[in-house]
């Protein structure tokens, strides 16, 4: 069965045709853990968990690397800006490590509770410094780097199809990418492979290297990591537009310069989430999180629903009225879906040809660029077959549900004391430590007040909080 993305590399929508057969080796750039994923990060490892799941209803077999950036990534993507681990620490009185690692475990709470499968393999930066200087040194013995200031640059003079990915001149890059200007650049658009010449004072995390004590430039970790577990040819290449124009045009330039032939086969992309005044920025505090949802009455799967309601690739407006409506259809949805389930006498499977036509009907529509909304018309369209009986309504709507990971055949989301949702109480309970570090007092008793409002008792001690049911 034919399988279609837009590829952003060729700004048409293309059959994936595996490298090898059977198989597709999928990267996706993964959250920077200096702050809490917020919901417009959430949407896009959304979409990408949908898409490898819809690669896997059709019978592909999907290897999946995901980075972790807890070292060298700056406010801008042109090398510009603070230091976000160091903004972190500073913030939150933790060193960089903690810091990294409580964000980290915060973003795989949330991925958990919006049914996001883990990949198989994720990686972390700071634990493959080796692997980058490694990369470093070949793009130096290939001619494609100069060092300036004691810092390590690619010369994107040396890689003419540098701006094939973002289809916009040189000049269009460097007027949208909000490049200050460095002296030491030959070309405005050069960016740091390697910092020696750190311009923060006792930066914390720094490794030696040939060029000296320091650490690596945002850039070079996916291309150093992707290569180490999926080799030198990707079939798939996924993140957020924004990557586009900066980051993943310098992954390719970096790593199509380094092995000397095409490195991506399709470049995917997801789309913004678009509040009244723009897309939610971290740098700018202007962003929610999941549980910030969950504390407005919202479960998290009604966040997934929602997100599944719009094309990846299209910007997506949100407001809590549209996560509402979202919300009253997906109960509607599953109030229907339970009255089948609660009438399953588990009956014979008879109509096996018309579950292989919905299946065929689901997978078609899912493998045209991932068409949710129309893989959920395939869905009521099994909910009110007349010929189906509820046994087989159930197979396929289990079936289905690999792909939307909406739980659609259990019950509802239970966030309350009757039915403890241990994940969700302990996501509160690290924002609130994280707001008594910063002394925001009014936020730590609210989220005490939440989940007081659910019998949720909370104990600080010396050891840390604990909770229990009053």
């Amino acid at each position: 069965m034919k399988f279609l993305v837009f590829n952003t590399l060729t700004g048409v929508k293309e059959e994936v045709i595996p490298m090898e057969e059977g198989k597709i080796k999928l990267y996706t750039c993964g959250p920077t853990v200096y702050e809490y994923a917020h919901i417009g990060n959430l949407r896009t490892y959304i979409f990408e968990d949908v898409l490898k799941k819809s690669m896997e209803y059709i019978g592909l077999k999907v290897k999946h690397v995901m980075n972790i950036t807890d070292v060298g990534h700056l406010e801008s993507d042109s090398d510009t800006g603070e230091d976000k681990m160091s903004l972190g620490a500073s913030r939150e009185k933790k060193t960089v490590w903690e810091i990294a690692r409580f964000y980290e475990d915060a973003f795989f709470k949330d991925c958990k509770l919006l049914n996001i499968t883990e990949p198989i393999i994720v990686c972390r930066a700071t634990e493959h410094i080796e692997d980058m200087i490694n990369f470093i040194k070949i793009l130096e013995d290939k001619g494609f780097t100069y060092v300036a200031n004691g810092n390590v640059y690619f010369s994107i003079d040396k890689y003419p199809n540098y701006a094939k990915l973002a289809n916009l001149s040189l000049e269009e890059l460097e007027a949208g990418s909000r490049v200050d200007i460095d002296p030491f650049k030959k070309n405005p658009l050069d960016f740091v492979l390697w910092f020696t010449n750190s311009k923060f004072s006792n930066q914390i995390m720094q490794w030696e290297s040939p060029w000296g004590t320091g650490f690596p430039g945002w850039h070079i970790e996916c291309s150093a990591m992707s290569m180490k577990y999926l080799g030198d040819r990707v079939d798939i290449h996924c993140g957020g537009v924004d990557h586009i124009p900066v980051h993943h045009t310098n992954e390719i330039a970096q790593s199509e310069s380094a092995v000397g032939h095409k490195w991506v086969n399709y470049w995917v992309h997801g789309e913004f989430l678009v509040l009244d005044n723009g897309k939610m920025s971290k740098s700018s505090g202007d962003f929610l999180t999941l549980s910030r949802l969950i504390e407005e009455g919202y479960g998290p799967l009604d966040y997934r629903h929602f997100c599944l309601q719009s094309r990846y690739r299209k910007p997506l407006m949100f407001s809590f009225e549209s996560l509402t409506d979202s919300q009253v259809a997906f109960k509607k949805l599953k109030s229907r879906i339970k009255n089948i389930v609660d009438g399953n006498t588990n009956e014979e499977i008879i109509n096996k040809s018309k579950i292989i036509e919905y299946q065929d009907k689901f997978a078609t529509e899912i493998g045209n660029d991932l068409n949710i909304a129309n893989a959920f018309t395939v869905l009521v369209e099994v909910i009110k077959d007349n010929i189906l009986n509820n046994t087989e309504k159930v197979y396929l709507i289990e079936d289905f549900d690999k792909v939307f990971s909406l739980n659609l055949t259990l019950g509802e989301e239970i966030i309350n004391s009757d039915n403890i949702d241990e994940e969700y109480i302990q996501t509160l309970i690290l924002e609130r430590n994280k707001a008594r570090s910063e002394k925001n007092w009014v936020r730590a008793d609210e989220i005490r007040n939440i989940l007081l409002k659910s019998n949720i008792e909370l104990v600080d001690s010396r050891d840390g909080t604990i909770w229990r049911i009053i």
